[in-house]
């Protein structure tokens, strides 16, 4: 009786997946929705660093050389279509929408006060939990970066943001046990440090 109505509470409280990546269509990749799409990022992205990783391409060159085939072709193009009377290249307008560069705008200031919520959780309000997650997180990134360049570190994330979202998507309940047991045992042990006493400014006149 209890396990089935904890079981229902939690199942009521459950978080979508979907809802928290944004609900659009880069959600709907993430989780494997848009199968085409994932597969067309894994594969491309799979390719990408077998070139520059493997292969030995190195990436400016590699886009240099892409992008003077392509205004090659499309000048050969437009020069025989003018010769023989044929229609020009299909070349889109290329500008900027204003609601993409809103949109844009919008997410990067939503990252950067994030993070500086972050900073001022660690700096102002002094939150050990903060401080333990922020250090495991660089430490990790600076060990990893001990064993691999930038380009391998892209594409293992890449691969993670295709995997971890739909393996937490299936086994979310049992994940979410696992993670709330072990934030216990981190506040607990928060708990134990000791916290220095806010220093009073001193008044001068």
């Amino acid at each position: 009786m209890g396990d089935s109505a904890s079981s229902s509470s939690s199942s009521s409280t459950r978080v979508s997946v979907h809802n928290s990546l944004g609900g659009g269509s880069v959600a709907d990749l993430l989780l494997w929705r848009n199968r085409t799409g994932a597969v067309i990022v894994l594969v491309s992205s799979t390719v990408f660093w077998f070139l520059f990783e493997r292969a030995g391409y190195n990436l400016l060159s590699f886009v240099s050389n892409v992008v003077l085939l392509l205004v090659a072709i499309l000048f050969l193009w437009a020069k025989s279509a003018s010769l023989l009377n044929r229609p020009l290249p299909p070349v889109p307008n290329m500008e900027i929408p204003e609601e993409l560069a809103v949109k844009a705008a919008d997410d990067i200031r939503v990252w950067i006060n994030r993070v500086l919520s972050i900073a001022s959780d660690i700096t102002i309000a002094r939150n050990p939990i903060r401080l333990l997650q922020v250090s495991l997180v660089l430490w990790a990134i600076s060990y990893v970066g001990t064993f691999i360049n930038s380009l391998t570190l892209v594409y293992i994330g890449i691969l993670l943001s295709l995997s971890v979202p739909l393996v937490y998507e299936k086994y979310q309940d049992h994940i979410d046990d696992k993670l709330n047991s072990t934030s216990k045992v981190i506040r607990s042990i928060s708990m134990k440090i000791p916290m220095m006493p806010v220093s009073k400014e001193k008044k001068y006149q």
